[in-house]
């Protein structure tokens, strides 16, 4: 299991990944609404895995959290790929997020 400092400095990271994601769904022109929902929850609950994560050393609700987060990230990237004419760096920046948060996912279990 990775340490807590680690899981927090790389979900650091990955949030700002998230952020890009929400940032270029906004600067895009049509984003399906499908899309622009699952990112947006994605982003909401990041922050809120953040104080989660700032507050805990128990690895259980640490996997917990990274798992939700990951689910996330499979709804959105699932909204991209089902959704016509993404803009490109909307659907680079969300496999960018959901790779990273799988990646962590792995690494904790």
């Amino acid at each position: 299991m990775m340490q807590a400092n680690e899981v927090r400095q790389r979900f650091t990271q990955i949030e700002q990944t998230i952020h890009q994601a929400t940032e270029a769904c906004q600067r895009a022109g049509s984003v399906s609404a499908d899309l622009k929902n699952s990112i947006q929850q994605l982003d909401e609950r990041s922050g809120k895995a953040r104080e989660e994560l700032q507050q805990t050393q128990d690895e259980d609700s640490i996997r917990q959290c990274v798992d939700e987060l990951e689910q996330l990230g499979d709804r959105a990237k699932n909204a991209c790929e089902r959704a016509d004419n993404v803009d490109q760096n909307v659907k680079n920046a969300v496999l960018q997020a959901h790779q990273e948060l799988s990646e962590l996912k792995h690494q904790l279990h």
